[in-house]
């Protein structure tokens, strides 16, 4: 984490994907159909807390939230799904902080935040990739 904290001093973003280099940002991949895995991921994220739905665009598969931090900066995040195939969905996050300077980590921990929650509620539909 305190590697985490140090990128954070510099870097006011964070983002996951199939390559990232941290285990812990890779893409989390879910054996559901991208329209039911749409339905899914609004109605969890809809009821996390101190998130705010700001748009759905389910043809393009993307959640824009935004969240306040304890010390007032906004947090920009979307929640993209994609369709990899008939049967499996790829969820993947982008957190950004308004602002120029670092975001210590946060954005870090709001992705983490989010894909624990998804796969608590995802569970048995998770894939180990």
């Amino acid at each position: 984490m305190l590697k985490r904290t140090l990128i954070g001093l510099l870097r006011s973003h964070e983002a996951t994907g199939d390559r990232a280099k941290d285990p812990l940002l890779k893409s989390h991949f879910y054996k559901l159909t991208k329209d039911k895995a749409w339905e899914e991921v609004v109605s969890t994220v809809k009821k996390m807390q101190g998130y705010k739905v700001l748009h759905e665009v389910e043809s393009v598969g993307e959640i824009v939230m935004e969240k306040r931090t304890v010390t007032g900066r906004t947090m920009d995040i979307t929640v993209s799904v994609i369709g990899v195939d008939p049967l499996r969905s790829a969820v993947d996050i982008y957190s950004a902080s308004r602002g120029s300077l670092g975001d210590l980590g946060s954005n870090y921990r709001v992705i983490l935040e989010i894909y624990r929650t998804l796969d608590k509620r995802l569970a048995a539909f998770k894939v180990n990739s």
